[in-house]
């Protein structure tokens, strides 16, 4: 698919690292560009930090759990631009789980499903008639991870699931959009390879009362620069991609139509290896040994 001038990106999670970054190279690209994010405050000052940069914005307040919300959506887009060429379904959250999986809250499962996983099909049930009835060429990108998307983590099960989900989600979405036989692609995204400076660490901020936490956490909530000097103090530096980088690494994609988003790492690659390995081989799932809790 060929990026183009006055063509429309719609990017849920926009507000802030990721999203945004998906959002400034869209709109570098001559594209008009829809953000959407439930923080309004930072959703208003990214919009207006793009409008500073002469960008076409669309700035909508969007819970991505509730599907009333998206479908908003998709008629704010389509009203103001009549026409989506790019879906990213970007916002996600982590779960703030603790313990062994059967010790966890249900909440922490609601809520990151809710996001996670209900999040991206929302936007596909509210978005895809509608690109594919405009009959132009376009793009759904779906946010996944290498915690789930490859191999779990098993101290973060939660959002390793949900993660997992959006990887076969979106493998069925390309499978029925190519059935349809239409000019619009799916790509599922694993950003990095390394670590990122999200608002992902600090999720909870926006965790709403329907999802509450039922009881109070064994340990606080730990922000990025707190685990990041952590590791630090046990003496493991830890490498940063840029959300930038990603952001280039999508816009590459779209135009050289890739499914599979994931930039080279050796790192990633023994992860697929020896998990595909395994289960070709019948064989127990070594590749998780090391992170065996004790």
């Amino acid at each position: 698919m060929e990026l183009r001038q006055g063509q429309v990106a719609v990017v849920t999670g926009a507000a802030s690292g990721i999203g945004l970054a998906m959002a400034r190279r869209f709109a570098a690209e001559g594209l008009r560009v829809v953000l959407a994010d439930v923080e309004e405050g930072a959703l208003e000052k990214a919009a207006g930090s793009l409008r500073e940069d002469g960008a076409e914005v669309l700035a909508r307040t969007v819970d991505v759990s509730e599907r009333d919300s998206v479908r908003a959506l998709a008629d704010a887009a389509y009203e103001a631009f009549g026409a989506v060429h790019v879906l990213c379904n970007n916002a996600g959250v982590g779960s703030g789980a603790e313990g062994r999986m059967w010790e966890h809250e249900v909440n922490d499962w609601k809520w990151a499903f809710a996001v996670n996983v209900w999040g991206v099909f929302h936007g596909i049930q509210a978005f895809v008639p509608r690109m594919i009835a405009g009959g132009e060429p376009g793009r759904i990108l779906n946010t996944s991870s290498g915690d789930g998307g490859i191999a779990p983590l098993p101290t973060a099960s939660v959002y390793a699931v949900t993660k997992s989900a959006v990887v076969t989600m979106t493998e069925s979405l390309y499978a029925h959009l190519k059935a349809e036989e239409v000019p619009i692609g799916a790509s599922v995204l694993f950003p990095g390879p390394h670590m990122l400076r999200t608002g992902l660490w600090e999720s909870h901020r926006n965790r709403p009362e329907r999802y509450a936490k039922e009881r109070p956490r064994k340990t606080p909530y730990r922000s990025l620069d707190q685990w990041e000097a952590a590791m630090k103090a046990a003496g493991q530096e830890i490498e940063f991609t840029p959300v930038e980088a990603v952001a280039d690494e999508v816009v590459d994609g779209i135009r050289a139509d890739r499914f599979w988003m994931l930039p080279a790492s050796e790192h990633s690659d023994r992860q697929i290896r020896a998990r595909s390995t395994s289960m070709l081989d019948r064989a127990n799932p070594a590749y998780l040994e090391r992170f065996i809790l004790d």
